[in-house]
């Protein structure tokens, strides 16, 4: 008896509707999303474009984005993806030495990483550095050597080069 009375005690009651009538503007899910959407934009302006006047103002500015960038990678060392768009940073400022630099302390981290070798290359070719640009193939295929796409590459790039002898080389290394 005692256990029934403690059930009972439990189930809540059921809220009672008082007013059952129709109301006259009905609000639908996509009118709360829209709604939501919309005051989302109203509360977050876009940033003012930043206008660099001198080259102090320039290299201060830099400073603190390299830093920003290095306390990323310091406190995960292991997302690869904050290494990829420090050394894309870098590219953009066409700072050509710093951004090798910077994939080559990734890959001290994780040597493994497809993506890292591919922009690794990728960075060398773009600046014409071709001599860097085998040193960086020649590696990532011996460790990791059923990776395609790094032999598709290597192949591609002394194709264009016209470097048929050494293309042919390296797809039949591939093919081994």
């Amino acid at each position: 008896m005692a256990s029934t009375a403690a059930r009972k005690q439990c189930i809540p009651k059921v809220a009672k509707v008082k007013n059952k009538a129709p109301t006259e503007v009905q609000i639908t899910a996509e009118k709360l999303l829209r709604e939501a959407k919309e005051s989302e934009l109203e509360l977050l302006p876009r940033p003012p474009q930043q206008k660099i006047t001198d080259v102090e103002e320039l290299n201060n500015y830099k400073l603190w984005k390299r830093k920003t960038f290095e306390d990323n990678v310091r406190k995960n060392r292991t997302t690869i993806s904050n290494w990829i768009k420090y050394a894309q940073w870098e590219e953009s400022l066409k700072e050509i030495q710093r951004a090798p630099s910077i994939y080559e302390r990734a890959l001290d981290v994780d040597y493994r990483n497809v993506t890292l070798w591919l922009k690794y290359a990728e960075i060398e070719m773009k600046n014409r550095q071709v001599n860097h640009a085998c040193n960086i193939w020649d590696p990532a295929m011996t460790t990791l050597p059923r990776v395609n796409q790094f032999w598709y590459k290597y192949t591609y790039m002394e194709e264009m080069l016209r470097n048929v002898a050494g293309s042919r080389q390296v797809f039949e290394r591939g093919m081994e």
